[in-house]
Order: structure tokens, then C-alpha cells, then sequence
């Protein structure tokens, strides 16, 4: 199974990692496996991240351990080691203010860890330990960093001055967090059928967004290139788009029975992995079966 997909940050590329171990690069507009980075993780790989000029590659899995690779040569740069529990479920690079040098990485342990690429110490450089629980994924701006968790809040750290925001969803695990394009906004993938959208200064409850199906598993969710809809998988296997602003189902399709079962599994099996191309009308989904499907 594929656990995360990944465009690459001019969207020529995209990034795929799973169960098999295994980082692939793809060029997705052809279909094309570029290469593949393997013999590092010893379990599975839970999420990838690409630099900004598509150089480097981070990882991270189920073995505490993140990964730096060089992209051209396919060559394994860094291992990073600290976590302290063996799920290491998310990881990215620093925003503009911080640079790719740094990788932050999240996990089971209930903590988020910045990593100095540049350096040779195996070392965080600075490890967050507000959370109550699993850290489940992050995204990072400028010099913040946004991380979502099972103990129901989404923290925003601000890596310059240490302060640090909370918003609550009460016991409600959050599984997925994405930032709007226009910084203003995070959305929230929640753990009762529910997306959330807030506006990062006030932490104002701007919309929710429901018809999908969440309650077991964390699901993918995240903004188009232009902010108008909202996406997100669903258990039911579909994908659905929302308009931002109306709360309303503007679309919704099976992805993972498509082409009677091609699609990658039975009707009804959870469709957990998608990403949204970033400067066009595209959409990357993972089916069940290893197969990633670009949509247009």
C-alpha cells in the first residue's frame, strides 16, 4: 500500500513511499518511475518530503528513523535517529524563513524534531513537546510549524520566538493539517467525519466541511492551488470537493472502484492518500493495491 504521495514543489514531479520500504520519484504527466530510493527504512516508509528546488528528499517510517537523500544520485546523505517511539508519521522541510536545510519530522512519541541537515550531528537541533499524544502530521511556513495530533489540538509553533497556539477540537483526534496558500487559513482533518477550516490569527471557526466518511483512519486533506475547494478522501473510497466559502459538495467521484476495480480495489475501500497538484487542475490519489492514479 502506498501511504503518502507528494508533488514536488513546481508539480513536474511527485513523490510516492509505502509499505514496500520504499521512496519512488515519478514524472507523473508520463507515468514514468525515475527512480527509487530503497535499502534504508527497515519497516515501512509513512511519509516523503522534496526541498524547493527538488535536490533532496527526507523520509520518514516506522523504524524512528529520517532519512535525507540526494535526488540525482539516489545516494542516502543523512540518518537522523531520536524519536523515541517507532512510529515516525510525518515529516517536511523548513518554510522560507527556515530554508530546506532544516527537515522536521513528527511522531508516535508525541513530539516534533527539527534536524540540521548541513551538520553532521545525528542530533535534533530542537525537539516540541507540548503535545498529549501522537503528533500525526505537520506543514510548515515561513518559521512556523503547524502540527496536528491525536489529543484533539493543532499547535502552531513559532520557531523564532518560541511561542506556541493551540486550537481544540475537544477529543477529537486530528489527523491531517494544510495551510492556504494564502497563509490565512489551516484546515483540519478531523476524526468524526470532518474537516475544519480556522483562520490562523483569531483561531475563528470559519467552516466545516461534511458528506465524507472519517472515523478510523488518517485521511488526506488539503486546499486546491487557487484556495476555491477543499479536499478530501473518504472511507467510502471517494474523493470530495468542497467550495471554500459555501460548505457545499461541489464534487465527489469513487476513486478507488473506478474502471470497474482498476482503480485500484473493491467499491467501498477506504481511499486515505490524494494531493493536489500545485499550480494546476490535478489530482494524485493512492488506491489500495500500490496503484497511484493522476486525475485531471
Amino acid at each position: 500500500a502506498v501511504l503518502a504521495v507528494k508533488f514536488s514543489a513546481n508539480g513536474a514531479y511527485c513523490l510516492t513511499c509505502g509499505k514496500d520500504r520504499t521512496v519512488r520519484l515519478w514524472n507523473p504527466s508520463r507515468g514514468l518511475l525515475v527512480k527509487t530510493y530503497a535499502g534504508t527504512h527497515a519497516h515501512e516508509v509513512r511519509d516523503v518530503c522534496c526541498t524547493r528546488d527538488n535536490a533532496k528528499v527526507g523520509s520518514c517510517g516506522g523504524d524512528r528513523q529520517v532519512f535525507l537523500y540526494d535526488v540525482s544520485t539516489g545516494r542516502t546523505l543523512r540518518k537522523f535517529r531520536g524519536h523515541d517511539a517507532a512510529n515516525v508519521n510525518a515529516c517536511a522541510f523548513g518554510g522560507e524563513a527556515c530554508g530546506d536545510s532544516v527537515l522536521f519530522s513528527a511522531g508516535f512519541d508525541a513530539t516534533v524534531r527539527a534536524w540540521d541537515c548541513r551538520s553532521q550531528s545525528a542530533e535534533a537541533i530542537q525537539v516540541l513537546r507540548d503535545f498529549k499524544d501522537s503528533v500525526t502530521a505537520i506543514a510548515v511556513r515561513d518559521c512556523e510549524v503547524v502540527a496536528a495530533s491525536v489529543d484533539g489540538t493543532v499547535r502552531t509553533f513559532d520557531i523564532r520566538t518560541g511561542k506556541v497556539a493551540a486550537d481544540a477540537f475537544g477529543q477529537t483526534p486530528v489527523t491531517s493539517v494544510a495551510l492556504s496558500h494564502d497563509g490565512q487559513c489551516l484546515l483540519a482533518g478531523l476524526l468524526d467525519d470532518r474537516a475544519a477550516l480556522l483562520d490562523r490569527a483569531s483561531g475563528e471557526l470559519l467552516a466545516e466541511y461534511r458528506g465524507h466518511r472519517n472515523k478510523k483512519f488518517k485521511m488526506d486533506a488539503c486546499f486546491t492551488h487557487d484556495d476555491a475547494y477543499v479536499i478530501s478522501g473518504s472511507e467510502c473510497g471517494r474523493v470530495f470537493f468542497w467550495d471554500l466559502v459555501e460548505q457545499t459538495v461541489a464534487r465527489s467521484f469513487d476513486a478507488v472502484a473506478w474502471n470497474g476495480g482498476h482503480g485500484g480495489a473493491p467499491k467501498g475501500a477506504a481511499l486515505t492518500v490524494l494531493a493536489w497538484h500545485p499550480k494546476g487542475h490535478y489530482l494524485l490519489t493512492a488506491a489500495p493495491n500500490g496503484n497511484v492514479l493522476l486525475w485531471k
